[in-house]
């Protein structure tokens, strides 16, 4: 699992990955650069939980800065989704 310093470090990472992924995926989202921010965040978390729990890549690989990028895209894809629905 991920320790204190771990956790603080991912939401860092996410923070980064959120800003990444909405570079790579451009356009208007609802809530601004804030909420993409916070989904980064959670993609980190997520994407960094699974691949340490996995075995993929420890804490400090590149790895895991590119599943945190991964994860924050994958869920701003699906965020979109949901707020075009409404």
């Amino acid at each position: 699992m991920l320790g204190t310093y771990g956790f603080f470090g991912w939401i860092i990472i996410g923070a980064l990955a959120g800003l990444l992924a909405k570079a790579i995926m451009p356009g208007r989202d609802p809530g601004g650069c804030i909420v993409t921010i916070l989904l980064g965040i959670g993609g980190a978390l997520v994407a960094g939980f699974i691949g340490n729990a996995v075995g993929w890549y420890s804490q400090g690989q590149a790895g895991g800065f590119i599943a945190a990028t991964l994860g924050a895209i994958l869920i701003l894809f699906v965020y979109r989704l949901l707020m075009r629905r409404r």
